[in-house]
């Protein structure tokens, strides 16, 4: 069975920015938790950032820059945190992804612009970008109902 890679705040684990989670209860999320086909990872952690931490965002894309509010470079950080999430991802030959909306990490088609505002701003995040390029299906938390329909396709394909 084809494991699927999920951002770990979203199966309760503290490693947000701000020390807390995002844990999302779904009974196929249960059901994959008990088959053991999730690969539970968190890029920014991956990368080296503490947590807490401050928060980032994305400043420009090309070239990426990421910064804290206070103006602190993180790219080196996010970036090894996205290489080091599809480097798992290719070990464990996951079928796709669900990961954490609007992250500077984790959000598949949306991230904050850089102002530290809230206004998002139609962009993948460093590691959902870096699997999305690699050909890995990214699903956020709000499509979870496509992301069981492409697990169930994949299933039934093997």
């Amino acid at each position: 069975m084809d494991k699927i890679l999920v951002s770990a705040c979203l199966m309760g684990a503290k490693v947000r920015y701000d020390g807390r989670d995002n844990l999302l209860e779904h009974p196929a999320l249960q059901r994959w938790k008990a088959q053991g086909r999730l690969l539970m990872v968190c890029p920014e952690s991956l990368g080296g950032l503490p947590t807490p931490r401050p928060p980032a965002e994305t400043q420009s894309r090309f070239p990426i820059l990421v910064t804290t509010r206070e103006g602190d470079d993180v790219t080196p950080e996010f970036l090894a945190g996205a290489e080091a999430t599809l480097k798992l991802a290719k070990q464990h030959s996951v079928c796709c992804a669900l990961m954490k909306s609007r992250s500077p990490s984790c959000g598949n088609t949306q991230i904050y612009d850089g102002s530290f505002s809230g206004t998002l701003t139609e962009a993948p995040g460093v590691a959902a970008d870096e699997l999305i390029r690699n050909g890995i299906p990214v699903f956020n938390e709000h499509q979870l109902e496509e992301l069981i329909r492409f697990v169930e396709a994949q299933t039934e394909a093997a």
